[in-house]
């Protein structure tokens, strides 16, 4: 049996809809550390994370890519993906 690669595994889905708004970017960046270069989670939210964007870009500046899947207005799906700086 063949073991899928790293960019064939689904991403971890970090849903923060229902986490209280102070444990959601620990979480996440929790979440975060936890990836390999070229492994992605599934963020899910309940508002446009831009202040999340720019904390990661803050922090972690060339460490991730940022892709919107779903933009509202009611959920928001972002793939974040670890890359390699």
């Amino acid at each position: 049996m063949n073991t899928p690669s790293n960019s064939e595994q689904s991403p971890a889905v970090v849903d923060v809809r229902q986490i209280a708004p102070r444990d959601r970017h620990p979480l996440i960046f929790q979440t975060f550390e936890r990836l390999t270069p070229g492994e992605a989670m599934l963020l899910v939210n309940d508002h446009e994370p831009r202040p999340l964007y720019y904390q990661f870009s803050a922090e972690r500046p060339g460490e991730f890519t940022w892709t919107y899947l779903e933009a509202g207005p009611e959920v928001w799906r972002v793939q974040i993906e670890k890359v390699t700086p």
